[in-house]
């Protein structure tokens, strides 16, 4: 009996340890469900700040992203390199908005500019507004599946600056305003299919700076 006591103790000891131990993937399961599925959405703006800022938000996944701020009463500091597609883009949103929903335009091209000379470019528009959400959508690639040494040397450059820096420096530029009212949300957009999840030959720049 004596021997007995000691090895059941281990085993519940053990059991218990075991328990413990799945209770916190389970419970951040369970989180993850309740905010994704079944949690009220968040008010962006009393969360974070009533301005956005949304790069290569003039076509696809960007615009799509841009439209559903508005939604959300948020106004916008729209990123781009075509000042005709940025001011449609705006003139878009202030049409299906209306007045609640300010735009700012900011025409910088992020694969021709330095790292600081962005964070100045759009430090300049956004200097005194509130800006809760940044989302660091803009991307590029080459044309075509092609082996890595046929990648011609400047779309290489192009593709890792605005791909990698041109979201470092604009992030750079944001966080002081979000680290001063400690509050704030960074959405950096990668690529499941290209770079996230899975290697994707003949594509090698673009995978690894989007993965």
């Amino acid at each position: 009996m004596a021997t007995q006591l000691p090895v059941f103790m281990l085993i519940f000891v053990i059991s218990c340890l075991g328990f413990i131990s799945l209770c916190k993937p389970i419970l951040g399961f369970l989180k993850w469900v309740w905010v994704m599925f079944l949690g009220p959405p968040k008010n962006l703006k009393h969360h974070y700040g009533s301005w956005a800022i949304v790069t290569g938000c003039t076509d696809g996944i960007g615009k799509a992203l841009a439209f559903q701020l508005a939604s959300k009463s948020l106004s916008l500091a729209l990123v781009g390199r075509n000042p005709l597609k940025l001011a449609a883009t705006a003139d878009a949103i202030r049409e299906k908005f209306g007045a609640q929903v300010e735009t700012r335009n900011v025409v910088i091209d992020l694969a021709k500019t330095s790292g600081e000379e962005i964070s100045k470019t759009v430090e300049d528009p956004i200097e005194g507004l509130d800006i809760g959400v940044l989302v660091n959508n803009a991307g590029l690639a080459y044309e075509g599946a092609r082996f890595l040494h046929e990648v011609d040397s400047e779309v290489a450059e192009s593709i890792i600056k605005v791909n990698i820096v041109a979201a470092t420096w604009i992030t750079k530029a944001v966080v002081p305003i979000m680290a001063k009212k400690k509050k704030g949300a960074i959405v950096n957009v990668g690529s499941g299919s290209y770079g996230g999840f899975c290697s994707y030959p003949l594509y090698t720049i673009y995978a690894a700076t989007k993965a």
